[in-house]
Formats: structure tokens, sequence, C-alpha cells
């Protein structure tokens, strides 16, 4: 993009590589540079914890906060009852407030590692719940009050229903209702907090939209609307998976190691990338060590698994982490902080197969996808290649912990408890 910005915040997006898009790139600068202003990003409780596809939504509030702004992170207790349909096949599975509640105190733990909450400066950032407006509307003033700004045939126009529709897939009642509860948060915010900016992916843009019309029309307010690339892997995977499943961003659902070793095996051609989004390292240094070449490419990698995980879980966590690979991998030893599958003697009873101990350990989905890992020469026991299938684990064996892998990149210990 040609446009040449003034505030540091959307200078820092554009060159890091954050902005995908803007419905007024001057009129926010220029707000932007008039001093401290808040802006938001929602996250819907769908789970007890953001997995890395979200982490750069949770950069952005960094960088605002950083720049001078002031964060705001919206928890949708309101809108999680309802479930955001954006490019979804099918209707979010319902859940009950119990459950909501539970995964927003999970959800919590993350963000104070990234935004600041506790000082007493102007930035401050902020943490509250949809749920504090949306559970007390009366539905009749709603529809009087708000529904009647919607066009059905605008929001019928926009692509993340348009294309549920096209599939002829069922969009109910419930979830068509999302995007007018996304749009009555931006008016509520600006109307409580003074917010003029809400921020998300690009699958949000629909929903930001209507929003930003609907405060014009209740509040005449000048409000704006800034999204973020929905990121791929060089290799076309979706962001926030592995090969075994979610990158969950709390520790218990994931470890640090994990969570750094995810981090270490990046695709070659999304180092400089990944450095630019995700840490903040100077852009100069992140495009050097992006250009690197063959083995010196591989050191890039550990810079990057090591800044990240440092701002997620503290320096300490970063350097285990890096220790336990350079072990398990440069010196063949085990390491200590692998990820562990504790096993009783009870449970192993007169003997467990290795393929139920693979799954268990997290290294396989199921028996089947184990059987073959071990039939293709991808499992190791003790660094020593598993191709007994049928081989029992007693107690007698886990005398002391067994190293089990998966290919040469997923490890874990087993041990007797």
């Amino acid at each position: 993009m040609t446009y040449h910005p003034k505030s540091d915040f959307i200078a820092t997006m554009i060159e890091r590589g954050f902005l995908a898009d803007c419905t007024d790139y001057q009129g926010l600068d220029e707000a932007l540079i008039s001093g401290c202003k808040p802006a938001y990003i929602g996250f819907d409780a769908t789970a007890k914890s953001l997995h890395v596809g979200s982490l750069i939504q949770i950069m952005m509030l960094r960088w605002f906060q950083k720049t001078g702004h002031q964060p705001i992170t919206l928890m949708g207790g309101g809108t999680t009852k309802v479930g955001d349909p954006s490019f979804r096949a099918d209707e979010r599975p319902l859940l009950g407030p119990e459950q909501i509640d539970e995964n927003i105190a999970g959800i919590k733990k993350v963000f104070s590692a990234y935004i600041d909450y506790d000082s007493d400066a102007e930035n401050k950032a902020l943490m509250l719940n949809n749920a504090e407006w949306l559970d007390d509307l009366n539905y009749l003033d709603f529809l009087r009050d708000i529904g009647r700004h919607f066009s059905v045939n605008r929001m019928l126009s926009f692509e993340s229903v348009k294309s549920r529709l096209d599939r002829e897939q069922s969009l109910s009642f419930l979830e068509f209702n999302y995007m007018i509860l996304q749009a009555y948060d931006f008016l509520e915010l600006n109307r409580r907090y003074g917010c003029v900016l809400q921020m998300g992916g690009s699958d949000q843009w629909g929903n930001i939209v209507n929003g930003i019309d609907l405060t014009r029309r209740v509040l005449d307010h000048e409000i704006y609307g800034l999204t973020s690339p929905l990121l791929t892997t060089s290799d076309g995977k979706k962001m926030g998976k592995s090969q075994d499943g979610a990158v969950w961003l709390n520790a218990e659902m994931r470890s640090p190691y994990e969570f750094w070793q995810f981090w270490r095996n990046t695709t070659d051609a999304d180092v400089g990338r990944f450095l630019k989004l995700y840490t903040e390292m100077p852009v100069d240094e992140c495009e050097r060590l992006g250009a690197l070449q063959g083995s010196e490419i591989n050191e890039a990698k550990i810079r990057l698994a090591n800044e990240i995980t440092t701002l997620l879980h503290g320096a300490e966590a970063a350097a285990k982490a890096e220790a336990t690979a350079r072990e398990v991998f440069e010196k063949g030893g085990v390491g200590g902080d692998l990820p562990t599958l504790t096993l009783s003697a009870d449970e192993l009873g007169d003997g467990m197969s290795i393929v139920q101990v693979i799954v268990k350990s997290g290294l396989a989905k199921s028996g089947k996808e184990a059987k073959r890992l071990i039939a293709e020469n991808g499992a190791k026991l003790d660094d020593a290649p598993l191709t007994d299938a049928g081989l029992m684990i007693d107690a007698g064996a886990l005398s002391s912990p067994i190293k089990l892998s998966a290919g040469k990149k997923r490890h874990a210990l087993v041990q007797l408890g």
C-alpha cells in the first residue's frame, strides 16, 4: 500500500505484516495521533484456552498498548451463547453458562502475559465481558431500537453468510443474530468507554463494518475497523494446528516445551514472516534471519521459538525447552522437559500394549494410527526402531523412564508413578 502513516501503531502494523484492511486509514491515523485511544478485539469463549491462531490478534493488542493506546480484551460471555457462524459449515455446539465462565477463566490467564492490566498509566488495559450488556437486553426494545438499522438484504451479502447459503448449508436464526450482537458490542464500547476501533481477523470484516454503521446511525460517532490477514503457513496449513492437534496457549493444555517445539519446526519460508508477527525483534533483524539458508536457518528457528515462548511462558521456560531439545536431538538423550505420561502399576496390570501407550502419550490419535506409525518405521523406543506392534509394556519395563518417538520431531517420556 502507498499510504504513509503518521501514527506509530499503523506504521508498525504495516511494517510487520499485520494489516489486511482498514475502513479509513487516514481517519484512523489522525485519531491515533491526537492522543490515547481505546480499541478492542472480541474473543468468544468456545474453549478453555485460545490457540496459536489467536496470537496475531493478541500481538496487535500488545502493539496497540506499546504505542501509547488502550487495549480492550472483550470476552464473549454473551455472544458465545449464540456462536459466530463466520465461514463455518455447521452450527457451533451451544455451551451453558457454567462452561462459558470456566472457559473465560482459562482464556484470561494468557492475556496478562502480553498486556498490562495493572499499571496506573492512562493506557492501562481493560478486560470486559459482553454479557454485562447482552444478558439483560429486552428483546422487543432491542428489535425496535437496534434491529431497525439492519438490512437483511445486506446481511445476506456478507461473504461469511453467503458462502454458507451458496453451499445450501443451514444457517439458524440464532446464528444470523450473531452479527447484530457483535455490532451492538461496538456501539456499547463506544458509548461506555469511547472505543474508536475494532480489530480482528479478515473473516470479521462484515461484522466490524456492521458495528461501525450501527454506531454512526445511533450515536453519530466516527469509529474505525482494522483487520489482519487470516494466516496460513507457506505449505497451506491453517495457523494454530499441528500434527497432534490445536496448539493451545495455556500451559496445562500444551506444555511450554511442546509450544517451543511447534515454533522450532516452522517451515524455512515462514521464519522471517513469523519473527515479524510474533516477536518484537527489529524488522531488519527479522528479515536477516529469515533470509538465512541451510543449517543457519535452524538457529533462526531456535531464536524464533525462544522469543515467542519467552513472551508467553517466560525466559526460564524457553531456555529449559531449548536445553531439552538440544539434549533430545543433538545428544540423543532423554531430556527432562519432554511431555510425560505417568502410568500406575494398576493401570499396567499384566502389561499394556505399546500401541495403547503410544496413544495415551499423545503421539498418535488412535490405535490404527499408532500401528501405521510402527509399520512405516516411524516409531522409536529409546531411539531404537520400534517394529513390534504387539510389544507389551509392564511395570518392570518402566523401572526407568522410556522415551517414545514419532518421527524425528515428536517425543514423549513414559514412566511408572
